[in-house]
């Protein structure tokens, strides 16, 4: 505190001048490590991910970050430039698909239990209905209702010191009863007629038969181009 009782004021970094002279410059190996299509070790990564983080934007900034996990290798690779992703059944909420519609830019970081590293993946992406590849990314007799294709710009490898830091996949740091349950959580932040009673049976051992579980749809056919679109310019 100052003198007169005032706390310090804050000294906002406002340029990328600013913010280099603080953080310094990267090695040579960090600037360079970006590619723009996947090797065959970033397919064996995908390969064996079950978990990946979207980030998305719409056209004003507003952010938005989505998990999306399957059994491992849910990531369908398309080509060396090309993932899909399927959409499961969800809250409908499609935040992030409502940002892509307006701005396709996305950000992917893809884990795997256990690692610290990760992989992520930036690109442009696309909303599709259907498509031949949907038949690939079956789950438990589940077909995605979509798919989010994203066409990569740049991929890299992450190192793990996020990860070692937060002691992340150490189970004798986790404390998963330190703050109240989720059908708890439910019914003082997200106003419904559903009792505690009726939430706590509604996310208990029945919650996770019912993952793949989806409204019936009708069929719709929907025209499609002979073969992928092109990529976006």
């Amino acid at each position: 505190m100052s003198i007169h009782g005032q706390l310090p004021p804050w000294q906002e970094i406002t340029t990328v001048e600013a913010l280099v002279d603080l953080v310094g410059e990267p090695g040579a190996r960090a600037v360079n490590k970006t590619r723009p299509a996947l090797h065959d070790l970033d397919r064996e990564w995908l390969a064996a991910s079950p978990l990946c983080l979207v980030a998305t934007a719409d056209r004003d900034g507003g952010c938005d970050v989505s998990p999306k996990g399957d059994p491992a290798g849910f990531a369908y690779v398309l080509d060396d430039r090309t993932i899909a992703i399927g959409e499961r059944p969800g809250n409908k909420r499609v935040d992030g698909y409502r940002n892509v519609i307006g701005n396709p830019h996305v950000g992917l970081i893809f884990l795997i239990p256990g690692r610290g590293d990760t992989l992520r993946i930036n690109g442009r992406a696309r909303l599709f209905r259907d498509a031949p590849f949907f038949d690939a990314m079956v789950v438990k007799g589940h077909r995605p209702i979509l798919a989010l294709v994203v066409e990569i710009e740049e991929v890299f490898h992450h190192c793990s010191k996020a990860f070692l830091r937060s002691q992340l996949w150490d189970p004798s740091t986790w404390q998963a009863d330190r703050v109240p349950s989720r059908p708890v959580i439910a019914q003082t932040l997200e106003p419904s007629d559903m009792t505690l009673d009726e939430l706590a049976e509604y996310y208990g051992p029945s919650y996770a038969e019912r993952l793949y579980a989806d409204a019936a749809r009708p069929t719709v056919a929907a025209p499609s181009p002979v073969g992928p679109p092109a990529r976006l310019a």
